[in-house]
């Protein structure tokens, strides 16, 4: 993609009401839109990066088998009464609507009713489970504080799967290797060494849950974490967690996160509610049992911005960055050289954002950083006669000189 093609611009100032950081930075280099606190829209470079983002999330979920789909945004009133999630006491961030004929309708903030609804349509048999499906879907919240950008929305980007078995020991089996795929997940995207598995509350889903925090200094949790770091557990549940799991919590380590993850185990709640059985082996009817499991894609990538950026702006891992490399070109005569390393590395696959704009070096290499593509390379004349690249490591800001194969190696 070419600079002067984008129809985005970077901008040195951020809407006057934006405080949070990541929202700050995504709104000047172009990523998002900001329509409203807590709602914003995603051009083609934050697309990009929550496609890679969702790309990295989908393959560990499919290695996992749970099987893709998409919901409806639009819910009847009538699947969630029967579990006593309509309620606004019950669920507080219920946006709800009505249809021409006063039909009242709730817009989706959660899935685990309509899909064991559309699971009594398919599960039959012990021969039928387990099952697992997901999606990726943009939720809606009636959230009250929405001051921390994309890490905390009115409308947002979830994945959510939801699992379905037979017994206690194979939900429970499964829930331990989801936790293992999540793991893999934020590994993946460069969070992993922050990122610890939670002792939390269940809030409108269960008594208790598992949260994945992710260490972050513009979060809106309290972890508190053992020395070795195996133990990490919500403020908000911090005595009745320390007594359930027995550890003294004076033991235990305040640090400031943002959760990226939370899973549940519903158990038969759900199965009992809604009438939704199996006939077992001995053709008896059984409950099913039912786990949720859900990633926020927007808010992972609002926590990524707000770890991993300097005082320059944005500093993507290179696993979900929208493109790899930052191409400059500077000079008249470096135009032609430009050109053709372009068209080279695009047919090797590697993306290239190109700045062939008309405009000063000094501008491309501040938008080069603010935007925080990994890797900048700059062909100008000077590079040219020398037969070399300038070769910048966003992350590090380490420069060197390479030849053509040098940068090539480097690169492929």
């Amino acid at each position: 993609m070419r600079v002067s093609k984008l129809f985005t611009k970077t901008s040195k100032t951020a809407p006057a009401d934006e405080v949070a950081k990541n929202a700050q930075l995504l709104i000047r280099a172009g990523y998002v839109f900001k329509v409203m606190a807590g709602v914003y829209a995603y051009t083609p470079l934050g697309l990009k990066v929550l496609e890679n983002i969702k790309q990295i999330v989908r393959e560990e979920m499919n290695a996992v088998d749970g099987q893709e789909l998409i919901m409806t945004s639009l819910q009847r009133k009538d699947t969630w009464e029967v579990t006593g999630r309509w309620s606004n006491e019950a669920v507080d961030v219920w946006f709800k609507t009505k249809l021409q004929d006063d039909t009242e309708l709730g817009l989706a903030w959660s899935h685990e009713e309509a899909v064991m609804e559309m699971m009594k349509q398919f599960v039959k048999s012990y021969k039928d489970l387990p099952v697992s499906v997901y999606q990726f879907q943009t939720k809606l919240r009636n959230e009250l504080r929405s001051k921390s950008g994309i890490m905390r929305g009115r409308e947002f980007v979830m994945k959510d799967m939801y699992s379905l078995h037979a017994s206690q020991e194979d939900m429970d089996q499964y829930y331990d290797k989801v936790i293992a795929a999540y793991e893999r997940v934020y590994n993946r995207l460069g969070i992993g060494a922050d990122t610890y598995i939670t002792f939390a509350s269940g809030g409108a889903f269960t008594k208790f849950s598992h949260e994945f925090q992710t260490v972050c200094g513009a979060g809106e949790d309290t972890l508190y974490i053992n020395d070795d770091k195996t133990i990490a557990v919500n403020e908000e549940v911090l005595d009745d967690a320390t007594q359930e799991i027995g550890i003294d919590k004076s033991t235990l380590t305040p640090v400031v996160s943002a959760e990226t993850g939370n899973i549940f185990k519903f158990g038969t709640e759900k199965s009992n509610a809604m009438g939704v059985y199996y006939t077992d082996s001995e053709g008896k009817q059984q409950p099913i049992y039912l786990a949720s499991y859900g990633i926020g894609i927007t808010r992972v990538m609002g926590v990524i911005v707000e770890k991993f950026a300097d005082d320059r702006g944005i500093i993507w891992p290179e696993s979900v960055a929208p493109y790899k490399v930052y191409l400059v070109n500077i000079g008249d005569g470096a135009s032609v050289h430009s050109d053709e390393l372009y068209k080279e590395l695009t047919d090797l696959g590697i993306e290239v954002l190109y700045d062939d704009r008309d405009v000063r070096p000094g501008q491309k290499f501040a938008d080069s950083e603010l935007i925080g593509i990994p890797y900048r390379v700059t062909v100008s004349d000077r590079m040219i006669e020398i037969g070399k690249y300038e070769f910048v490591e966003r992350k590090s800001g380490q420069e060197t000189l390479l030849t053509r194969e040098q940068l090539l190696a480097k690169l492929v």
